[in-house]
């Protein structure tokens, strides 16, 4: 057996059943097995992660196309920005938020007095 075969299966739960992500309710790492539970905490699917998912941030369930939306709760919460493929993370570097404003990429230009 391979060190990732005695991993213990890391927890995450899905809101509904339409949702693109799950929360992670552990800190995740590449490799991780990860148990998607329902509210009611029944196990509805089983992935391995790709990615680093800090706890409590959101983990692809199914792929998710470019340009796709990204289902949270049931709602809408942004649009992917890239391909996400089950088990990446899913956060501001590859979704534009509907709620948060996107990542400043430039620094403002400093104001000039007359």
């Amino acid at each position: 057996m391979n060190q990732t075969s005695h991993r213990k299966a890391k927890k995450a739960v899905i809101m509904t059943a339409a949702d693109s992500v799950a929360i992670a309710l552990d800190d995740l790492a590449p490799g991780d097995r990860v148990k998607i539970r329902s509210l009611l905490q029944e196990i509805v699917g089983e992935l391995k992660v790709s990615d680093s998912v800090p706890y409590g941030h959101k983990l692809s369930v199914k792929p998710v196309a470019k340009g796709a939306e990204v289902i949270k709760d049931g709602e809408v919460i942004g649009v992917a920005s890239q391909p996400i493929s089950p088990g990446r993370h899913v956060h501001i570097h590859n979704i534009v938020s509907l709620y948060v404003p996107p990542p400043r990429t430039k620094a403002p230009k400093a104001r000039r007095e007359p």
